[in-house]
C-alpha cells in the first residue's frame, strides 16, 4: 500500500457535481493498492496514519498526531499512485490492483482506520471520477509505503 498523505486545513470530494464528502482540520490520504497488500499492511499503515505526528504544539513544532487534535481523516482511492514510468511516456498501471481486490481492501483499511482514530473517517467512492479540493497545510505532504516499512 502506497499513501499520500496531506495535512489539510479542509478538504472535500465532489463527483458529477455533487458534494459526496468534506473534512475540516486533519489529513488527506490518498490510497495505492497493489495485489501484494495484505491485512498486515492495512493495520500497520492505519496504526502508523494516526500516529504521524504532523500538527504543531503551543511552541509550534510539529508533535501531535491527528488524535491529539482531534483532527478528521478523509481517505480516497487512487490507483495512479501505482503508476510505472520507466518506459514511453504513457504510464502504466500494471501493478495496481484490479477493483475485485482493491475494493475489499480499501474498505478495510478505512474501518481499521477508523477503529485506531476512535471516529467515522470521510471517504470519496471507489473507481468514481472525483474531483478533490484541498487547503494544504504548511505544505505538509508525506509520502508511506507499507513494503518499506524498514526504511
Amino acid at each position: 500500500m502506497r499513501v499520500v498523505i496531506q495535512k489539510v486545513t479542509e478538504a472535500k470530494v465532489t463527483i458529477e457535481g455533487r458534494h459526496i464528502s468534506t473534512i475540516g482540520k486533519g489529513l488527506l490520504v490518498l490510497l495505492g493498492i497493489e495485489d501484494s497488500d495484505s491485512e498486515e499492511d492495512i493495520e500497520w499503515l492505519s496504526k502508523k496514519l494516526v500516529q504521524l505526528r504532523l500538527f504543531n504544539d503551543k511552541n509550534g513544532i510539529m508533535n501531535l498526531s491527528v488524535t491529539d487534535i482531534d483532527g478528521d481523516i478523509m481517505v480516497v482511492s487512487q490507483f495512479t499512485l501505482h503508476a510505472s514510468t520507466k518506459k514511453g511516456n504513457r504510464p502504466s498501471y500494471i501493478r495496481a490492483a484490479k477493483p475485485d481486490f482493491a475494493i475489499p481492501m480499501y474498505e478495510k483499511f478505512i474501518r481499521q482506520t477508523e477503529k485506531a482514530l476512535g471516529k467515522k473517517i470521510a471517504a470519496g467512492i471507489f473507481g468514481a471520477m472525483m474531483e478533490v479540493s484541498l487547503v494544504n497545510d504548511g505544505p505538509v505532504t508525506i509520502i508511506i509505503d507499507s513494503k518499506q516499512k524498514d526504511f
